[in-house]
């Protein structure tokens, strides 16, 4: 049998007769202190949570001691801080005595509630009565009254509008009815070129 206790912000496995190293606990050496229990096995019965309250472990604190030193380094990189320091944490002793079991209050509670509740229900109930639906009378919707058709006349149409014919460009006249109107110019008759008298040297040479 052994039951899981709290103790110092920790949990703690524990069985009868066993001696165990906690964080301290304020009592004087020799006194009985209760511990919280959270679970509880004795072979194949399994105790927890509010089941496991009902269980009491019962320890004697043996003595105070410091425990071991814990070495506490801080280093910066690139900042030459380097710090060191030390620490050893008070603990506490304790002796198991005893675990105590007992049947769970909550369970046993929960059992005779149940019954007397099961037959009151049984004994209020009664057979449901079905009553009969009552028939509304049959209320008649007054026809929809139609839209009178409206009558398309002559009158009524619109005349068509007529859209004015787009005018045409007026066609450009050919080449020829110019020339023919005398409008073409002729090209200027070239005169020849008059012929310069001969000189001298030229009648020499001849």
């Amino acid at each position: 049998m052994y039951a899981v206790v709290a103790t110092g912000g920790k949990q703690l496995k524990v069985e009868n007769g066993a001696v165990a190293v906690v964080e301290k606990i304020d009592a004087p050496v020799g006194e009985s202190v209760t511990l919280p229990v959270l679970f509880v096995a004795d072979g194949d019965t399994i105790l927890f949570g509010d089941d496991a309250a009902a269980v009491t472990v019962t320890a004697t604190v043996v003595e105070h001691f410091k425990g071991d030193k814990q070495i506490v380094f801080k280093f910066k990189k690139r900042k030459g801080y380097k710090k060191m320091r030390g620490h050893r944490q008070q603990q506490t002793t304790v002796l198991i005595t005893d675990i105590a079991t007992g049947a769970p209050k909550k369970a046993a509670k929960a059992v005779k509630a149940e019954a007397p509740v099961v037959e009151a229900a049984v004994a209020t109930e009664k057979p449901a009565v079905k009553k009969p639906a009552a028939e509304k009378p049959a209320v008649k919707k007054p026809a929809a009254k139609k839209p009178a058709a409206k009558v398309e006349t002559a009158a009524a149409e619109k005349p068509a509008v007529k859209k004015p014919a787009a005018k045409k460009p007026a066609a450009k006249k050919p080449a020829a009815a110019k020339a023919v109107e005398g409008e073409v110019k002729k090209p200027a008759a070239k005169k020849p070129a008059a012929k310069k008298p001969a000189s001298n040297a030229d009648e020499a040479a001849e």
